[in-house]
């Protein structure tokens, strides 16, 4: 017969089991995903009475941002793990904070958060900005880090029969208002040398609606959102892509913005919310393992969104690494593409001289704050800015049978007889057609030089052909834009644009026609 344990033996035992079962635990919460899945569940239900219902239950001392359907963000929401505040997140691990991010495709609703003070960051584009700008002075709204270009993402579908921007004169266009799809679409009237007074905008509100109404054959032509692109050529029978921020480039910019007295009192939290968004964009665009994670946690956090989708909707935008975020702040002196200043200045005069903006913008000067990108330190090649695109060599044959997709004329007066360009000339060049040409950058132009019908035939060619290079020669060395990326032609006369029987004909006819091809 065995002995009995002793009162104290029995408490040795119970204490012993305890510990191998808290031990256990512990060691399952935070070895396993079962665990951590437990460990999120738990502490997100802790901490749903300290939140508030508008950001959708994330605790109060977290950085909330607000974002829409959108592939641009997914730098800061890989780095976070997902969308919501979680201890997994590495902006939590390495930097002690955590951050939710709050979908809100509704535009009004997004800012009315933003201005109740319900989200920290907001999303907006650089381009539209202007237009809202004014109406949020009171509460000194700062563009903080640039997240993405759009590269593919926004696109103009028009029906059969439309093949360049000069075909859509008088037609009717589906466009959201006062939207980066409208920023757009200024854009390419500008470069085809028109203005929206040469269509008519049949307004929306949103690219949802304006490829429904393209898809309806409501309209001719509609700015709309990757894929739904795709779903109007399918909808449409002969239509097509007129023209995408693939070529586009440079032209919509998504930022996020935050208030001042935010960023005054949260600094260290903004340079590390910065760093670690950019180490995960960076991540993305060098790894197709964490490009695939990024799509997965998308698709998982939009409504109806499929990784699929999510994966290209991720390659139809430029995710911006720190290098990019120097360019766009001006902080790199020997950039000379397009910045945050540039763009948002541009736009600004737009808008205003289509009388969209009636009261007084803040200047970027105002609205900017590099101050997170400039305490930030990241180096080696992933973090580097986005490189120019290489352009192969063409003849002047294959150049020449390319396609148009607009074309701008602009009147560069030579002396007679001659083709070097002088100081007035170029300025005219930096004023008309610059700004384009850094906005689409990804197109290959056709520079092409023309004259009237005065001397002989050959030597105006000859020199037509020398005026056009000229120009070329320009841009190349003033703007730092690739050689490859032009193809220049001489016509001499054989191009006229009015009649060579009248001195105002002639003057008209001596041009410089800078045309977007397609590739």
């Amino acid at each position: 017969m065995g002995s009995r344990l002793t009162p104290f033996s029995k408490l040795l035992i119970t204490l012993l089991i305890v510990a191998v079962v808290v031990l256990g635990g512990r060691w399952i919460l935070n070895n396993t995903d079962f665990g951590k899945g437990l460990k999120n569940k738990a502490e997100t239900s802790s901490t749903a009475n300290d939140s508030d219902a508008e950001t959708g239950g994330a605790p109060s001392d977290a950085i909330k941002i607000g974002v829409v359907t959108w592939g641009g963000y997914a730098g800061g929401q890989y780095f976070n793990e997902g969308f919501k505040a979680n201890t997994d997140s590495r902006f939590y691990k390495d930097y002690g904070f955590k951050v939710d991010f709050k979908v809100l495709d509704d535009f009004v609703a997004s800012r009315d958060a933003f201005k109740r003070g319900d989200i920290d960051l907001l999303w907006a584009t650089i381009d539209a900005f202007p237009t809202e700008a004014g109406e949020m002075a009171d509460i000194q709204p700062q563009v903080v880090l640039q997240a993405d270009w759009s590269r593919g993402g926004d696109a103009i579908v028009a029906r059969r029969g439309i093949g360049s921007v000069a075909d859509l004169k008088g037609k009717k266009i589906a466009v959201a208002e006062l939207t980066p799809s409208h920023s757009f679409l200024l854009w390419l009237l500008e470069a085809g040398g028109m203005t929206e007074k040469d269509v008519t905008l049949i307004k929306q509100a949103s690219a949802i609606d304006a490829a429904e109404a393209f898809k309806a054959q409501q309209v001719d032509a509609a700015v709309v959102w990757s894929p739904d692109d795709e779903a109007c050529l399918s909808a449409v029978a002969g239509s097509r892509i007129l023209e995408s921020s693939k070529s586009a480039s440079n032209i919509i910019a998504d930022v996020f913005i935050a208030k001042k007295a935010w960023v005054d009192a949260n600094p260290k939290k903004m340079q590390q919310l910065y760093e670690g968004w950019m180490k995960g964009a960076a991540e993305i665009n060098s790894d197709p393992a964490a490009k695939q994670k990024a799509a997965k946690i998308l698709s998982e956090n939009f409504e109806g969104v499929s990784q699929e989708w999510a994966l290209k909707a991720i390659d139809n935008v430029r995710l911006c690494t720190h290098g990019d975020n120097l360019n766009f702040f001006g902080l790199n002196p020997d950039f000379k593409g397009v910045t945050g200043d540039r763009l948002y200045g541009r736009m600004t005069q737009v808008y205003t001289d289509l009388g969209y903006i009636t009261g007084r913008t803040p200047s970027w000067r105002e609205i900017s704050n590099s101050t997170a990108v400039r305490n930030t330190n990241l180096s080696g090649p992933e973090n580097a800015a986005e490189g120019q695109k290489t352009f192969t060599e063409v003849t002047k044959k294959e150049g020449a049978e390319k396609e148009t997709i607009a074309t701008k004329r602009v009147s560069i007066n030579f002396r007679s007889g001659e083709y070097k360009l002088d100081e007035n000339a170029k300025y005219i060049i930096d004023k008309e057609f610059v700004e384009i040409a850094k906005a689409f950058a990804n197109a290959r132009i056709r520079i092409e030089g023309n004259t009237d019908n005065v001397g002989n035939k050959a030597s105006n060619v000859a020199l037509s052909q020398k005026r056009a290079e000229a120009v070329r020669d320009y841009l190349v060395s003033e703007h730092a834009m690739p050689r490859n990326r032009f193809i220049v032609i001489g016509n001499g006369p054989d191009n006229p644009v009015e009649s060579n029987d009248t001195e105002a004909g002639k003057a008209k006819n001596r041009r410089t026609d800078f045309e977007l091809v397609r590739e």
